[in-house]
């Protein structure tokens, strides 16, 4: 087996872009295009992936320490002075008052992200947003727009929620039908969308806990230097798929325009042909309802060309919509996640040792995976942690020992004077002649 490159995001688009260009499917142009680079820039990662492969497009500063990054103590001067004296100051007059009295010259950004982190400012708005018309993206898959959309389909008072997908250049659409909107939910039409059109450069939602979250890192992700993301967003992290929160229902009008299309179309539709099931309603939308809509509603994109990228040969998309954690070993090699127990049981010889951290995936049909640095384990569920077998019970002891003494002819009771041993004298007669004296 090779090497393992660490690539991020952009690095993996360029080497899933540059090998579409090694197989002659894609002109080095065509893929400058696509990345959002100059032909010229495009020309010299080209030389770097021939000469290198795919290591010859990670970055060469990655885990280098920035010469202009400030020191710890320049940092924490700044912090201290704003805490103190400029509590309630916006990070641009805060920097200016800094660099005034002395403490430090340092961007108004920078600034802002350190008060950010210590929770000594939150961006507030002064005024209400300016909303205008936007413009359709030029290229299909360069953005599709996803959101769910909760209704009384049937009109049996059950709601149920439709994940909708719209590319925004074409309005093309897609749906299903979940109980919830959940983040299987979300990983499953989004796994359905690119089974049909590739892999999109960008998905347009909302700020729900299913798509996007705002916790705090965790310890694992501040070592690691990882973004918070929730289980649907690690799953578009693997397939370099971008994901913008909406700021208002307006900012993704397009899919919300959409929900109103299939409240009034679909409602009917399974109203006339008598489905109340989820799973008959699904059938419908796949096989032609979808289809239908695309046929009457859908615009012709800008440019003709296609920025849905293929899946790399060497990902399997049921190892990418998978919910994913990190947990310990024990010291019978068992790992238990969500109220469940697994035993490790091989590969014979390269056992994860007792006490590491393993990656856990739970994948939509249920099944668990472990893997220990990239290689999956051999594992097991069992009804429950194995029993510690009992140890042998030893008679208690009542009481210390006697301390042993010894005997009267023992050479311990002799004393040596001039070389020649003499008997020493009984301890209690000892003690008889000192009181007699």
């Amino acid at each position: 087996m090779g090497d393992v490159v660490a690539m991020s995001k952009r690095e993996r688009a360029r080497l899933v872009e540059l090998e579409q260009v090694a197989a002659g499917k894609v002109t080095l142009r065509g893929a400058a295009e696509r990345l959002g680079l100059s032909y010229r820039q495009m020309k010299r990662v080209w030389r770097r992936y021939v000469a290198g492969g795919a290591a010859g497009l990670v970055h060469r500063s990655r885990g280098r320490v920035s010469n202009r990054r400030y020191g710890a103590e320049v940092r924490a001067a700044c912090v201290e002075v704003y805490r103190t004296r400029l509590v309630g100051f916006g990070p641009t007059l805060a920097a200016e008052k800094l660099a005034e009295w002395g403490v430090a010259t340092v961007d108004h950004e920078t600034l802002r992200r350190w008060l950010g982190a210590e929770g000594l400012w939150v961006r507030q708005r002064r005024r209400r947003a300016h909303r205008q018309w936007r413009e359709r993206k030029a290229h299909r898959g360069e953005l599709v727009q996803m959101d769910g959309s909760f209704h009384d389909w049937c009109g049996q008072g059950e709601r149920w929620c439709l994940m909708n997908l719209v590319d925004d250049a074409t309005s093309e659409t897609w749906a299903r039908f979940s109980q919830e909107e959940t983040s299987e939910a979300a990983m499953r039409a989004l796994w359905a969308w690119i089974e049909r059109h590739g892999v999109p450069r960008a998905l347009y939602t909302d700020w729900k806990t299913v798509y996007l979250t705002t916790r705090e890192p965790t310890l694992e992700e501040e070592l690691s230097g990882a973004l918070p993301r929730t289980a649907f967003g690690q799953a578009c992290a693997r397939l370099g798929i971008e994901i913008i929160g909406a700021s208002s229902p307006q900012a993704k009008g397009r899919v919300e325009r959409s929900h109103g299309v299939y409240q009034d179309r679909l409602v009917k539709e399974l109203r006339l042909r008598g489905i109340t099931t989820i799973e008959a309603a699904n059938t419908l939308l796949e096989s032609e309802f979808c289809a239908t809509l695309n046929r009457k509603f859908a615009h012709p994109p800008a440019s003709e060309e296609d920025w849905h990228r293929p899946v790399p040969a060497d990902v399997a998309l049921e190892d990418v919509f998978v919910f994913e954690a990190t947990r310990s070993v024990g010291n019978d090699w068992t790992v238990r996640y969500e109220g469940r127990w697994f035993q490790i049981t091989g590969p014979r010889g390269s056992l994860p040792p007792a006490k590491q951290r393993v990656v856990v995936r739970r994948h939509l049909d249920g099944t668990v995976h472990i893997l220990y640095r990239g290689r999956e384990v051999h594992v097991r569920e069992i009804d429950g942690r194995p029993s510690r077998p009992e140890q042998a019970q030893t008679a208690p002891v009542l009481g210390r020992r006697p301390t042993p003494r010894p005997a009267a002819d023992h050479p311990w009771r002799h004393s040596y004077k001039g070389g020649t041993a003499q008997r020493r004298p009984p301890a209690e007669a000892m003690s008889g002649e000192r009181a007699r004296a």
